[in-house]
């Protein structure tokens, strides 16, 4: 599924205008992305979580020239599945 099928999936449980539906989602993903960015925790009981994994600098290798690259620290996005979601999934 797709943001715009998300949309639509909203438009016709909710009985509500396309237009209405994609604000709906883009504020849902915004405040989670706003969230997220902040360093904050997002979780959505039964279905998942997301959270940001820092990572230290550490030392790299080109792998064309082979040559040592210092690589700097980073925060990367994680998603992690809910007990329900998995159940769901796996039946």
């Amino acid at each position: 599924m797709n943001k715009l099928e998300l949309i639509s999936a909203l438009k016709h449980e909710a009985n509500i205008s396309k237009l209405e539906a994609a604000k709906v989602v883009q504020i849902f993903f915004d405040s989670m992305a706003d969230a997220m960015a902040q360093g904050k925790r997002v979780e959505i009981r039964g279905l998942c979580s997301f959270f940001v994994k820092n990572y230290k600098s550490y030392t790299g290798r080109n792998p064309k020239t082979g040559e040592k690259v210092t690589i700097q620290p980073k925060k990367l996005p994680f998603f992690k599945c809910g007990k329900e979601l998995k159940e769901r999934v796996d039946n």
